[in-house]
């Protein structure tokens, strides 16, 4: 895909995302959406995987890692053709396959179950050594939000795959700047990322979460990148895309009412119709 056409994928993410957590009443909205453009990029052209053959031996593999964002990975995987759009709007309703954090077991494209913070680095470590072990040459990415850094499980997994060098792992963190609490340097400031990822002998990026040029350069270079696991910190603006979420943490586990939903769907609608102008 080209930029424009990531932009606009995006922006049908973001869709789902705010239609699936207002249909459920409930869920993270601001995590999700400031993550779209990260879920976007690595379904639609990073990440080797196939709708049709989602457990294929040698897809590449994804560990949402903050897994209240499960929205946004759900939102991508259904844009994607795992299973269908109409579905989002089950989110968390009795009977959904759709539940507040991905589970592997019921879920086309889910490649690991998401449980507390700081559990999903752990499980994308042993997939990255498992493929080592096995000589095999699938990818395996997870995404962290910066407020789990907080958790010493992520720095733990984190000094293991710097010790065992692997190269076929990259870690990305969603560094939108809020967490359930705040801000994350006023509850606990787990500044600086980069020089701390640096430590555990990862090769580190800092990117515009934002910006699919500088993705799609990040990607490359983890790509090429041997002998260490790449980080990437991938600076965002939680809610991005919706007006009155973007940078209020009141919208982290906060689902819009109906008023609420129309002016984001709105706003959404109007990024939808800038990216057609810019087609023309």
């Amino acid at each position: 895909m080209n930029n424009l056409e990531l932009k606009k994928m995006a922006n049908e993410v973001r869709k789902g995302i705010v239609s699936a957590v207002h249909s459920a009443k409930a869920g993270h909205p601001g995590g999700s959406l400031s993550a779209a453009d990260i879920y976007t990029y690595l379904y639609f052209e990073e990440m080797n995987v196939d709708p049709e053959n989602p457990k294929m031996e040698n897809r590449d593999r994804f560990v949402l890692s903050k897994g209240h964002t499960a929205p946004g990975l759900y939102s991508a995987l259904a844009n994607k053709g795992f299973f269908p759009v109409e579905d989002l709007l089950t989110l968390r309703k009795l009977g959904s396959y759709l539940q507040g954090h991905p589970c592997m077991q019921h879920i086309p494209g889910v490649d690991m179950s998401s449980g507390s913070l700081g559990q999903g680095i752990s499980a994308a470590v042993g997939m990255a050594l498992a493929g080592k072990m096995d000589q095999k040459d699938y990818r395996v990415y997870t995404l962290l939000g910066d407020g789990e850094l907080q958790e010493g499980q992520v720095w733990e997994a984190s000094m293991f795959a710097g010790y065992r060098k692997l190269d076929n792992l990259v870690v990305i963190v969603d560094n939108n700047g809020l967490q359930i609490d705040g801000p994350i340097d006023e509850v606990c400031s787990p500044y600086p990322i980069d020089k701390k990822f640096e430590a555990f002998n990862f090769h580190v990026i800092n990117v515009d979460a934002h910006d699919f040029d500088d993705l799609r350069h990040a990607f490359k270079e983890a790509r090429e990148t041997k002998g260490m696991p790449t980080a990437i910190i991938a600076h965002s603006l939680k809610g991005k895309g919706v007006s009155f979420m973007e940078g209020n943490v009141a919208w982290h586990g906060t689902a819009p009412n109906d008023e609420q939903y129309a002016v984001a769907m709105a706003d959404l609608d109007k990024i939808g119709e800038a990216l057609m102008k810019e087609e023309v």
